[in-house]
């Protein structure tokens, strides 16, 4: 497809017409979760590397975007500060694509293409996007790697929308591979609520639940920092380059082990990275220690807890998004998520499958909580009573104590087509948070990637931790289908 001819008269796209309907979000102030992602020790990016499975045509990229995400009216406003209300505000301006489509020129037989990509996105976290234009962009990398023909790197400041929202807006944009006139479908959440109370004794656990959280949170707040372990990153990581790392397993394996003990996906996933972390906790203390005829190095009574971050819409569809950007307007979008300290058991076991069943009864205490709904709460009444200095040093205060980011984001059920072309795989993160480690989640397809994001000052070696975790889901599978067997017997 030759879209060259069209592109010349679409690279001044204008976006202030006042009858157009992407714009009638005009002059609002950003949200106060979306203001937060510029406070300093949260200036939060999110990077998402994208493969595909033919050769990049820049050309045929451009002219899609101008007809897709450019109609979402974050993709074409510029964030201003506003000196009259103190605020920034979204303010629509003429986007050029070409400012925002980055295609650097490569040699298409480089030496290690896999290492310059993971190169090129360490490097793109080291600087953040000129605000002078919307902030996002995308960087087309035409050079052949191990799964992929040619790679996509997207960055979004994450004031743009949550990492649901961003995915959702990413899918809203391609069709299924098999159908060129269908969206892709996301995994349907069964639960029609956040939290179900079913007896008088399931209030009283919520309660109970939330009032422990509240006060390990005002804790964390106050004093309470997770151990000092080779996974815990110094002051000042939030300013220091990331290198990504994605590690793909068969989405099928972790079902298995689903189906098998009768558990969630979160629940195995959760397991499995509690699994992955205590197997390279324990390699690491082993190399800088001095230890004789010993197989567990890793020190007792470890403080390691996640921020794992909740989803606090009651759904999100592809279609309604798609509806929503034909009106102009954005429903809920935006950055509507919570968080809790979600501890994890960090230790050698006999049974890989207690990783699992641990992990399952912290996030079942999580679930039947107001944990998520109270940080978001905190974050809107500090930020009501007392600005947005104030509620920038509180989450960072309570990032910088905990260990690790968590998060996870379903991805499409089927193969998806984005801009002409087909995708391999999606691999989302994020950079400029004080931890020295996050891991992403992410579906698609008949894959799962855990996605790691990783200060190499502090973990100089992100590869093995992305082994670590697939080796550890093999175990626990094992180990699943061998009780299930011995059960039915």
């Amino acid at each position: 497809m030759d879209s060259s001819h069209g592109l010349k008269n679409l690279k001044q796209i204008k976006t202030t017409t006042k009858d157009g309907p992407r714009f009638k979000e005009q002059d609002q102030p950003l949200s106060p979760m979306a203001r937060l992602f510029h406070e300093p020790g949260s200036n939060v990016y999110i990077i998402t590397i994208m493969g595909c499975k033919t050769k990049i045509k820049p050309d045929v990229f451009k002219q899609n975007l101008c007809h897709s995400l450019l109609r979402h009216p974050r993709f074409s406003s510029l964030q201003v500060f506003d000196k009259q209300t103190n605020n920034i505000k979204w303010v629509p301006t003429n986007v050029n694509i070409d400012n925002h489509v980055i295609v650097p020129d490569l040699d298409p037989d480089i030496e290690c293409p896999d290492k310059f990509v993971e190169d090129y996105m360490s490097n793109l976290s080291r600087s953040p996007i000129d605000n002078s234009k919307p902030l996002w962009d995308l960087h087309l990398l035409d050079i052949k790697t191990t799964d992929a023909q040619g790679t996509g790197v997207f960055r979004f400041h994450h004031s743009l929308g949550d990492g649901l929202s961003l995915m959702t807006l990413f899918l809203a944009c391609t069709r299924q591979t098999s159908d060129a006139d269908a969206l892709p479908t996301l995994p349907v959440n069964k639960e029609s609520a956040y939290i179900k109370f079913g007896s008088f004794w399931s209030v009283i656990t919520v309660l109970w639940n939330s009032i422990l959280a509240i006060i390990m949170f005002v804790f964390t707040v106050l004093f309470l920092k997770d151990t000092e372990t080779p996974l815990k990153g110094s002051a000042g990581v939030e300013n220091r380059p990331r290198r990504f790392v994605r590690k793909s397993v068969r989405l099928a394996d972790v079902k298995a082990v689903k189906n098998a003990m009768n558990v969630t996906l979160n629940d195995v996933v959760l397991g499995v990275t509690q699994a992955g972390l205590s197997r390279y906790l324990n390699r690491r203390y082993s190399e800088i220690g001095n230890f004789n005829d010993k197989k567990d190095f890793i020190p007792s009574g470890i403080r390691l807890r996640a921020t794992f971050f909740f989803n606090l819409r009651a759904t999100t569809r592809i279609d309604t998004l798609v509806d929503s950007m034909k009106r102009g307007t954005l429903g809920r979008w935006g950055n509507q998520i919570g968080y809790v300290l979600l501890p994890f058991a960090v230790g050698l076991k006999t049974n890989p499958l207690d990783y699992v069943k641990e992990a399952k009864a912290v996030i079942d205490r999580k679930k039947a909580s107001f944990e998520p709904l109270f940080s978001y709460f905190v974050v809107k009444s500090v930020l009501k009573l007392f600005g947005i200095k104030a509620v920038g040093k509180l989450n960072h205060k309570v990032f910088f104590n905990t260990t690790l980011w968590f998060s996870n984001v379903p991805g499409p059920q089927q193969e998806v087509t984005f801009c002409g072309h087909d995708v391999t795989y999606i691999a989302p993160s994020c950079y400029g948070q004080p931890n020295a480690l996050m891991i992403h989640i992410v579906s698609y397809f008949d894959k799962l990637t855990f996605v790691i994001s990783a200060d190499e000052e502090t973990i100089p070696d992100p590869h093995r931790l992305g082994d670590d975790l697939e080796e550890c889901l093999h175990l626990i599978k094992a180990s699943a289908l061998a009780n299930m067997s011995a059960n039915n017997k």
